[in-house]
Parts: C-alpha cells; sequence; structure tokens
C-alpha cells in the first residue's frame, strides 16, 4: 500500500550577500494563507544555499499560525526539483502543481473543502470560477499578473529607478486596465439599480429644504433623508462586500422590479460600474497577487520622490485603498508583515498624464497577439510562390505503418475508452497512439525520462509509462479536471514510473531526453519542440489547429530561414489559416489543399529544428483516416544525444534492455510490442 504524506508547500527563498528575503510569488502566495488562515500545507521554504542565515531576516514575513521549514534545492523531491516555484506536491508524492496561478487557485480549492462555510474565499475564484484559469501562454491578463507585473516590481526593488522619469510598463498597463469599462455577470441589473439610485438621489436634493443661513443656498437633509442620500452611493462597493459575506453571492438587496422608466432605459446608456478592484466589481484572486506588488513598489516611493509620481497612478491608488477595506485583508497582511499605509494621491487638478511608455514587452506582445492579419483570395498564389523557389511540401515513408499496440490484452485503463469518448472516436485515438508510440519505443532507451507535454487526460503518457516500465513518464497538462482523470487511471493500473505535473509548459525545467505531444493547439507545438531543443531531447510530436498560429512574445513566423525568406508573415498566415481546412465533410479538393498547407507549415517548423543540429522527417500517421490533423514530426538523429551515454551506461541499458524484454515474453502477451522492441534494440546494437 502506497504511503501518503500530506501536501507540501515549497516557496521560493531568495540569497543575497547571505540575507534571506521572500520573493513577491512567495509573499503572495503566504498572504492568501493568512487571508484564507489555511493550514493544509506543510511550507518549506526554498534555498538555493544551505541557510546561513542565523537572524532568519525573513521570518517576520511568515504567519506565525503556519509551521514553516527551510530546505535546500538539492534536497527537494525529483518532481518539484523539475518545475519552478512555488510548486505543491501531492500526497502520493507523483502529482505535483506548478506555478503561482495554479497553486493559489489550489490552495483556495484546500480552504473551501475543509471549511464549506468560507464562502469568501471561494468567491475569489471568481464567476465560474475562472479566475486566472487561462495559462500565461495564450492570457495576456495572466500574463500580466502572474509574471509582467510582479517581474517588473522586482526589478525595480533591485535597481530603483526615479519613477518621475520612468514608470514600470506593467503597472501602466494595469493602470489602464483600472480604467477599462467594467464587465460582470448580470451587469444589467445592477447598473439598472444604479440608475434607480442616482435618480433617487437627485430628487432627495431637490425636495431637501434650503438653509437660509447657507451663502450657497445648500439642500439640508433630515436625518431620514441624509441616510437615504448615502445609501444611494456606492453601489458597487456595496454589491463587492456583500459578496464576500452573503453565501448565494448577490448584490445587496435591491427592488427587482423598477418602474416603467427604468426598465425602458436602453442598456447602452445605463451608467457604467465603477471599476474598484482588478478584476472589476469583485475582489479576486488577481487582487490577491497583485497587493504584495503594489504595497512593495509604492512602499519604495515613499524613500525616493514621496507621493510626486502618485498623480500618474490614481486609479491604482484608488484600488490600494479599497483593497484595504475589504474584511479581513488588513489582519492578513498584518500577519505577513506588510503594514498597509494610507499613502494619499495629491489632490485632484491639473496634473502630468501618466507616461506612454515605450513599446515594452508587455505592450510588444499585446499588440503581437491582437493585430488582426486580413486575407485576400486562397493559398494558391502562397504555395505557387514557395514552388517557384523550390519549397514543396514533402512527406517521409512511415518506417512501420502496420505497427499496433495489442490493445485486446492492455489492462482496460489504458485504453483510451477509460477517456469516456465514443467507440468510434476510441478507435481513431487507438490508432493516433499507435503512431506516436512506435515512434516513441523507437528512440527511448531504458533509464530515460519521456516527457507528454500538453496531456490532456494522459493517453499517451499512460500507454507509455506501461510499455516502457523502465523509462520515466511525466505528463504536463495545465487542466486540474484531464490530469485528475490521468491520475485516476494510473492509480488503477498501479503505475510508479510516471508523474503528473499540472503547469504551464514554462514551468518545467527538469531535463528530460524525449518531448511527445499529441494534438498541442496552435503554438504550443512550437513551443514543445522549443522545450525540446534547449533540453536536447529528442522529440514526437503531432500538430493541431493551424488557425490559430500567430506571432507571440517567443515566437514569430515564419520560423525557418528558407520560409522567411521567401513569405512575409501575412503569406505564412494564409497557409497556417488554410491547413485547418481538413475535415472530412470538405470537398476532397479542399481537404487536398488543406493537407499541403499543413505540410508546409510543418516544413517550416522542421527547417527550423534543423537549423540548430536536428534531423526531423515530416510524415502521415497510419491510417490517415485516424485524424484530419494527421502529421507528425519526428526527430530522427539519436546519434545526437545518444552519444552522451558512457560506456558504463551502454553495458546497464543493454542489461535493462534484456530485462524489458523477458519482463514482456509471456506467452499471447504483448508479442506485438515484444516483436517492435527486439527490432529497434537489433538495429541499435548493430
Amino acid at each position: 500500500m502506497q504511503e501518503h504524506q500530506p501536501e507540501c508547500l515549497y516557496l521560493e527563498l531568495s540569497s543575497h550577500n547571505y540575507q534571506h528575503s521572500l520573493p513577491l510569488h512567495t509573499s503572495s502566495a503566504l498572504f492568501l494563507l493568512s487571508y484564507c488562515e489555511c493550514t493544509s500545507f506543510k511550507v518549506f521554504l526554498v534555498s538555493a544555499k544551505p541557510d546561513t542565515d542565523n537572524s532568519q531576516s525573513w521570518r517576520s514575513q511568515v504567519p506565525e499560525s503556519l509551521d514553516v521549514s527551510v530546505v535546500c534545492v538539492k534536497d527537494l523531491p525529483a518532481l518539484v526539483r523539475g518545475c519552478r516555484l512555488p510548486a505543491v506536491l501531492g500526497e502520493t508524492g507523483r502529482y505535483c502543481r506548478a506555478g503561482l496561478a495554479v497553486v493559489l487557485r489550489h490552495i483556495i480549492n484546500r480552504t473551501c473543502e475543509a471549511d464549506p462555510s468560507r464562502m469568501d474565499a471561494l468567491s475569489l475564484l471568481g464567476f465560474k470560477k475562472t479566475c486566472l484559469k487561462a495559462c500565461a501562454e495564450v492570457s495576456q491578463w495572466t500574463r500580466l499578473c502572474e509574471l509582467s507585473i510582479p517581474s517588473a516590481v522586482e526589478a525595480h526593488l533591485q535597481q530603483p529607478t526615479n519613477p518621475t522619469q520612468h514608470l514600470p510598463p506593467a503597472l501602466l498597463s494595469l493602470e489602464r486596465r483600472l480604467g477599462e469599462p467594467v464587465k460582470v455577470h448580470n451587469d444589467d441589473k445592477i447598473r439598472r439599480q444604479k440608475l434607480q439610485d442616482q435618480q433617487k438621489k437627485k430628487n432627495i436634493q431637490k425636495t431637501a429644504s434650503l438653509d437660509p443661513r447657507d451663502p450657497q443656498g445648500g439642500p439640508v437633509m433630515d436625518d431620514a433623508q441624509l441616510q437615504e442620500f448615502h445609501s444611494a452611493n456606492g453601489l458597487e462597493l456595496r454589491a463587492a462586500l456583500a459578496k464576500l459575506s452573503v453565501s448565494d453571492g448577490a448584490v445587496p438587496p435591491t427592488t427587482t422590479r423598477w418602474c416603467s422608466d427604468i426598465r425602458k432605459v436602453k442598456t447602452t446608456v445605463l451608467p457604467p460600474l465603477e471599476h474598484l478592484f482588478a478584476e472589476g466589481l469583485y475582489f479576486t484572486l488577481t487582487d490577491v497577487v497583485l497587493l504584495p506588488c503594489v504595497h512593495q513598489y509604492l512602499s519604495s516611493l515613499r524613500s525616493i520622490v514621496g507621493s510626486a509620481v502618485l498623480s500618474q497612478l490614481p486609479l491604482l491608488m484608488r484600488w490600494y485603498h479599497r483593497v484595504q477595506e475589504v474584511p479581513g485583508v488588513l489582519r492578513a497582511a498584518e500577519a505577513c508583515g506588510m503594514i498597509l499605509s494610507s499613502i494619499q494621491a495629491p489632490a485632484a487638478g491639473p496634473s502630468t498624464p501618466a507616461e506612454e511608455p515605450q513599446p515594452s514587452q508587455v505592450d510588444k506582445e499585446s499588440l503581437v497577439m491582437t493585430k488582426e492579419v486580413h486575407f485576400v483570395g486562397g493559398p494558391r498564389p502562397t504555395m505557387t510562390k514557395l514552388k517557384e523557389c523550390g519549397v514543396e511540401a514533402v512527406f517521409s515513408p512511415h518506417p512501420c505503418p502496420s505497427w499496433t499496440l495489442p490493445w485486446d490484452s492492455l489492462p482496460a485503463a489504458v485504453n483510451p475508452t477509460e477517456g469516456k469518448m465514443s467507440d468510434v472516436r476510441a478507435a481513431r485515438k487507438r490508432q493516433q497512439l499507435n503512431n506516436l508510440v512506435a515512434m516513441v519505443t523507437e528512440l527511448a532507451r531504458p533509464g530515460q525520462t519521456v516527457v507528454d507535454f500538453c496531456s490532456g487526460g494522459g493517453h499517451v503518457g499512460i500507454v507509455l509509462a506501461h510499455a516502457l516500465p523502465d523509462c520515466e513518464v511525466i505528463l504536463i497538462e495545465n487542466k486540474e479536471e484531464s490530469l485528475q482523470r490521468a491520475e485516476q487511471r494510473c492509480a488503477e493500473l498501479g503505475l510508479t514510473n510516471i508523474g503528473l505535473i499540472q503547469a504551464n509548459l514554462d514551468y518545467f525545467t527538469g531535463p528530460f531526453h524525449i518531448g511527445v505531444a499529441l494534438h498541442a493547439c496552435g503554438v504550443a507545438t512550437d513551443m514543445v519542440m522549443e522545450q525540446c531543443v534547449q533540453a536536447g531531447a529528442g522529440f514526437v510530436v503531432s500538430p493541431c489547429c493551424y488557425g490559430f498560429i500567430q506571432n507571440t512574445l517567443k515566437f514569430t513566423f515564419p520560423r525557418s530561414k528558407m520560409f522567411l525568406e521567401t513569405l512575409s508573415y501575412k503569406e505564412h498566415m494564409i497557409l497556417c489559416r488554410f491547413a485547418d481546412q481538413t475535415a472530412v465533410q470538405l470537398p476532397p479538393e479542399r481537404r487536398l489543399i488543406g493537407k499541403q498547407c499543413m505540410g508546409l507549415v510543418d516544413l517550416d517548423r522542421a527547417r527550423a529544428a534543423e537549423s540548430r543540429g536536428y534531423s526531423v522527417r515530416v510524415m502521415t500517421m497510419e491510417p490517415d483516416s485516424c485524424s484530419p490533423k494527421n502529421n507528425m514530426l519526428q526527430e530522427t538523429n539519436k546519434n545526437r544525444w545518444m552519444s552522451a551515454i558512457s560506456e558504463e551506461s551502454q553495458q546497464n541499458t543493454i542489461e535493462i534492455k534484456t530485462k524489458i524484454l523477458r519482463q514482456i515474453e509471456e506467452p499471447g502477451k504483448d508479442l506485438t510490442l515484444r516483436n517492435h522492441l527486439s527490432q529497434v534494440y537489433e538495429v541499435e546494437d548493430q
């Protein structure tokens, strides 16, 4: 029986001149633990060096309610050591969550599991529990809050600049976001209530008696009128605070049936809602992430220029004060050593508007990601242009087109039908898995690590872990629901050579030998290939969603020199858009053009990898009907990454090969797999 340990939360502890400090990501995690009063985790602060700071200068920034230990990086569990912090290692030691947003969302879920009455904690996840759920690779908002703002503030703290001359572009982006119109679920109802309150306020002012002693002739209200007048103000704040204390998260009790003049007002002319918090009307996880960042930035300004620069960040200052009104925030901040101040911005008046930053990392990426490319005509002119330059889609022959896994003799949990899909789709999925597993087993050697990127429910990784028992297999997926299904299947199979990581691709930094991805969407395929190239690993990938390919901060298209010298970005995007035209219901001629466009886009990817020392072949899965997206790219230069194996390792490899073949030598069991591995090992030994 597998021994379970308490969940462990690993947070980074920075070290400079033998003095330790807490990075902003760590501060955000500790602040959330304090706000939620969560004690479900065993907390470790991870230092790159042994703890030599006897003063423990970080202790004042850690809530006293937490039992915290310091651990060195080299002593971390292998799965955690291969991820960027923060990270949470599950009770079994086989499930790791990594990345700030993923870890913080998990802390909230654990808090609500321990105490279901904590609706204030549950409300941090926002509408439909989607706050910061989209990964930073595809969401500009998550990237701004999780990466850009903490990085910008830490850079400022390490090397302070004069904010009157230069404000961090990431904070200016947040300032602009706070000035955008607020959109929340059911906002029509709240905006009509606001309109009614505004009219009520005007009526009170009109009916109030005039004070003859007031030279301005201002209105004088009795106690009842004064109370009603103030209740007509701050509807947004009342709604936001009510969400933290009312079980159903409703707006404060208001009239549900308005008078006819209110009902007839068009939605387009209703008064806008005031932007109270980072994501609009309600206090969410985003505010938790941003508060330590903004607090430390504002604290640094007091020692530099006072409040001279605050007039350039009026909305951010209002947000900073508003967050402090949320119940529990001041208590949690004090427990983390943050004394939230009441810094006041200069009085309203003629002021210098916030500086317009030069194109920064945040803005460049925003422009790249949102730029629309308009197309005229089809792909034929672009394809003709490539053909005139000697570039055509070329598909290598499949090395083992008839190879298949022995599905009938495999455990039920290995079969993709366990993923709750139809029989027809499951049959196609098995055909896809046959192709990828055949290619991976050709590359994989005992003792190596295989990473299944964008693993989903683990169809590829689970089959590989079962077929290659002497290899370590790691599944990486951002969606918790998918990875939990994979975890259940692994437990049913009793697999001990598999690890699961819930994280963005960028948060995995561990070593590995082979990367595999089945239908990684759009640019995710390029990210997987880049991860493999940087790690010096082989890869087998099947791309998908070509139409979602676009320039990002990390990647620009075309990728290869050959295509870049021939096509513009717009022309390459034409190929990508038409590469998605391969659905079975389309006319055969259109599907053929789509297949050629797929081949050209993947040829560009292959050439880009080859410019960095790889040998790549582009081929079609067998049978080609297994998927409309049936291309497959395999790195074939085994000598490049096998050359690092020493003579001793090679001897160990031979022994492990023999062990594998003996394990699957039982009559009638995994015969096809044994024959395939025998052929692969025989060719290699020659």
